[in-house]
């Protein structure tokens, strides 16, 4: 049965998934679901039904199904480990899970959509107080990011080295979204070079949101 994954075009953490289905070349079926207000796919009954808690990404596979970006890329290496998208020592697994946390965790709850639309529409913020916002938490996470991704420079292309692994997938959709916003980054020249690379290779081209929205 071919897997299913429940995506939204513009959303980084469907994004991250897109990219983990095609560097394991998994055969899959992307099921747009609109997160656009007005439209609100998420939240009407049919797929509240599917995910109770009305986000994408949303993974089905057989009988099985599953919610949230991370334990989704953990079940994709778990259950379809080759290609590993982790390493066999334990140390780098742990700082690539760290990597990605700092992104999934410190930047992506802060600017996620839901949250960008309660700044403006409940608290009324400006546009420059939103964009100052965008840019303030890509920023800091980014800081401690490009020194991690520095050090690992002389080993491979890729965050940690020769083999892209998961802190890439939850990199480049973070990079999306920050040039999306117009956030500087020339002080992360690392993350810029791995970015590059990345996007050179046909899982990630095939996985960005002007590809999935055209196809």
């Amino acid at each position: 049965m071919t897997i299913k994954l429940y995506s939204y075009w513009r959303s980084s953490a469907a994004y991250r998934i897109r990219i983990a289905l095609n560097l394991k070349g998994l055969d899959h079926e992307i099921v747009p679901v609109s997160l656009l207000p007005g439209e609100a796919e998420h939240r009407q009954d049919a797929y509240r039904a599917r995910n109770p808690q009305m986000l994408v990404p949303f993974l089905e596979d057989g009988e099985f199904s599953t919610g949230q970006s991370q334990a989704i890329l953990e079940y994709l290496e778990e259950t379809y480990p080759e290609p590993s998208l982790l390493p066999d020592d334990e140390q780098l697994r742990a700082a690539i899970r760290s990597f990605c946390n700092s992104i999934c965790c410190d930047i992506h709850p802060l600017n996620n959509l839901r949250v960008m639309q309660y700044l403006k529409g409940k608290l009324s913020v400006s546009e420059e107080q939103y964009s100052d916002w965008y840019a303030h938490w890509i920023s800091e996470v980014f800081k401690a990011a490009e020194i991690t991704a520095a050090t690992f420079a002389d080993d491979g292309p890729f965050v940690f080295g020769e083999s892209a692994s998961f802190a890439d997938t939850c990199l480049i959709p973070q990079v999306y979204n920050a040039r999306r916003f117009k956030v500087p980054l020339d002080r992360f020249p690392r993350l810029i070079a791995v970015t590059d690379a990345c996007n050179e290779l046909e899982a990630f081209i095939r996985a960005a949101p002007e590809q999935v929205l055209t196809n």
